[in-house]
C-alpha cells in the first residue's frame, strides 16, 4: 500500500486555504524550477504532489502542456476549478496511471519525502518520463535556513510521536540526500540549486490559515485540538510579523535536476 490514503486527507482537510494563502508563497521555487528544466511551449508536463495546481498554472502559461497527480481529493477539487481542460489524477505516487516514456519533464515539489517508498515514487517517475528528459526533485533546505521551521517546531511538540524511519519536511534535507536518492532510482543526478523562497503573507491571519492548511499542522490538529494549534502557530508568527502586519519567513529550497 502506498501513502495516499495517509496523506490525501492531511493535506485536503482545508483545501481552500492552502491554495489561496500558502501555493503562491512559493512561486519563487516553482519558476526557478522551470527555468533549470527548460520549460517551454508545447513541453508535456506532469506535476507528482501537484496540490491544489498553483504551479500547474504557471507553467500553462509558458505553454506547456500540465498533467497533474496528487493523493488529496480536496485539493484535486481545486486544481480542475483552475485547469479544467487538464489531465489531473488522484492516486498514490508510488503507483503512477500512466504508460512509460509519456512526459517530456516531471517535477516533484515538495512531495516525494512523504511518499512511504520515496525510491519505489522516484521509480514510478522515471518510468513515466521519456528517456533523457528532466525529472526536478524539490524539497525543504538546510533547516537553519529555513525561518518556518520555527513554526514546523511549534507544532511538533503538539503531534504523536512519529512511526519509526517516517519522513518529515526535512526527511531530505542533507547535503546529497537527494542526489543519492535519485541515483538509488535509476535517475542521473546533474544538477543542484539553492532557491530562495521567502513565504510573505498579508497579514497574521493570513499567514494561520495557509500553515493550518497543511498535513503536519493537520496531525497536530487531530491530537492535540485546533485550539492549542492555533495558539502555538500565532506566537510562533509574532517574531517574523512586521509592523504593517505582513509576515515574511525567508527560507531556501533545494532542486536536484536528473534525467531519465
Amino acid at each position: 500500500m502506498g501513502s495516499a490514503h495517509i496523506q490525501g486527507p492531511l493535506w485536503g482537510a482545508a483545501a481552500d486555504d492552502w491554495a489561496e494563502h500558502q501555493e503562491p508563497t512559493q512561486a519563487a521555487l516553482y519558476e526557478a524550477t522551470f527555468d533549470a528544466i527548460g520549460l517551454t511551449n508545447g513541453t508535456r508536463l506532469l506535476d507528482v504532489g501537484c496540490g491544489a495546481g498553483y504551479a500547474l498554472q504557471l507553467a500553462a502559461k509558458r505553454g506547456a502542456d500540465v498533467a497533474g497527480f496528487d493523493a488529496s481529493a480536496g485539493l484535486l477539487e481545486v486544481a480542475r476549478r483552475r485547469l479544467p481542460d487538464s489531465d489531473i489524477r488522484q492516486g498514490d505516487v508510488e503507483q503512477l496511471p500512466y504508460g512509460d516514456d509519456t512526459f517530456d519533464a516531471v517535477t516533484a515539489f515538495n512531495s516525494v519525502q512523504y511518499a512511504s517508498d520515496p525510491t519505489t515514487a522516484l521509480r514510478a517517475i522515471r518510468r513515466v518520463a521519456r528517456p533523457g528528459a528532466p525529472v526536478a526533485i524539490s524539497t525543504w533546505g538546510d533547516p537553519a535556513r529555513c525561518e518556518t521551521s520555527a513554526v514546523l517546531g511549534a507544532m511538533r511538540s503538539l503531534m504523536p510521536p512519529p512511526p519509526p524511519g517516517a519522513g518529515g519536511p526535512f526527511a531530505l534535507s542533507a547535503p546529497g540526500a537527494l542526489e543519492a536518492l535519485a541515483e538509488a532510482a535509476g535517475l542521473t543526478a546533474e544538477t543542484a540549486l539553492d532557491v530562495p523562497t521567502p513565504f510573505v503573507y498579508v497579514d497574521a491571519t493570513s499567514a494561520l490559515r495557509a500553515t493550518l492548511a497543511s498535513g503536519p499542522a493537520r496531525i497536530a490538529i487531530d491530537h492535540a485540538g485546533v485550539d492549542g494549534v492555533r495558539d502555538a502557530v500565532s506566537a510562533a508568527l509574532a517574531p517574523f510579523t512586521a509592523p504593517d502586519g505582513h509576515v515574511r519567513f525567508d527560507n531556501v529550497f533545494r532542486v536536484v535536476v536528473a534525467r531519465a
